[in-house]
Formats: C-alpha cells, sequence, structure tokens
C-alpha cells in the first residue's frame, strides 16, 4: 500500500481518465479567456494570470481552479476578483466547449509555488550545502579506497 501524504487542497483520491479530461478542457478554455482579456474587472485588467490545474468532482458539477497571479502580487485580491467572475466565464467556457453540463467553477490561490520556492531555499542553504558537500567527499574517499 502506498504512503500518500495529504497537501491541503490537493489532497483526495485519485481521480478518473474523465475527471482530467474535463479538468484540462476546462483549463485551456479558462486561459483562453484570460488571455483576450474578456473580463471587464478593474482588479483583473493588466495581471497575467497562471491557471496550474482545474480539478474536477467526481460527479463532474464541481471544478476548482488553481490560479497564481504573475510575480504573486496581490493574490486574495486577484482571487477574490476571479470568484466575482466566475458565472460570465462559466458562461463563456460551456460556449466554446462542448459539454453537456458545465462544472461551477470556484477559485483558489495555487499554493504549489510557494512549497517550490520553500523547497528551493532549503537546497540553498548552508546546512543542506555544507550535507550535500560531505557526502560526495565522504563518497570520493569511498571510490579511492
Amino acid at each position: 500500500m502506498a504512503n500518500r501524504r495529504n497537501s491541503g487542497q490537493r489532497a483526495g483520491r485519485e481521480r478518473s481518465q474523465r475527471q482530467l479530461r474535463v479538468g484540462e478542457l476546462i483549463r485551456h478554455a479558462l486561459v483562453e479567456i484570460l488571455m483576450r482579456g474578456e473580463l471587464r474587472d478593474s482588479d483583473l485588467e493588466g495581471v497575467s494570470i497562471t491557471v496550474s490545474e482545474v480539478r474536477v468532482s467526481p460527479d463532474l458539477k464541481n471544478a476548482t481552479a488553481f490560479v497564481m497571479p504573475l510575480g504573486g502580487k496581490e493574490v486574495p485580491k486577484i482571487v477574490e476578483a476571479l470568484k466575482r467572475a466566475a458565472p460570465f466565464l462559466r458562461r463563456q467556457i460551456g460556449a466554446s466547449t462542448t459539454m453537456r453540463y458545465m462544472p461551477a467553477i470556484s477559485f483558489v490561490a495555487d499554493e504549489a509555488f510557494d512549497e517550490g520556492a520553500k523547497i528551493d531555499a532549503l537546497l540553498r542553504s548552508a546546512e543542506i550545502s555544507r550535507d550535500l558537500s560531505g557526502v560526495d567527499a565522504d563518497s570520493e574517499a569511498d571510490e579511492s579506497e
């Protein structure tokens, strides 16, 4: 039995092929709408938004979009603006796709970027560098014997 770690919003059961396919379809449609700049919200004007993933519930009635503005600035403000625009986005995605039922979309700030930055900072820390250089020195000494 595989040991899995719970990672906040992204934890849960393994998704079916259909959930993955619908999630990618919605993500691509969202990105297209955001690129065209069709949203008339002053909080979203001139902001580049990354949609890293869209997770769809097993019944395909709800979708959660993980988003992050470029640069990671004013994340709560951007997420709130996207929540306000969710009905408009749902209609636009429904019009551009051939799905029978369009899931309700909710937006969540993507914390994966923060986790990646933490790991990067840890790998660059002095303690880790010292440990890694010590391992290399030990392995070189073992090889020379």
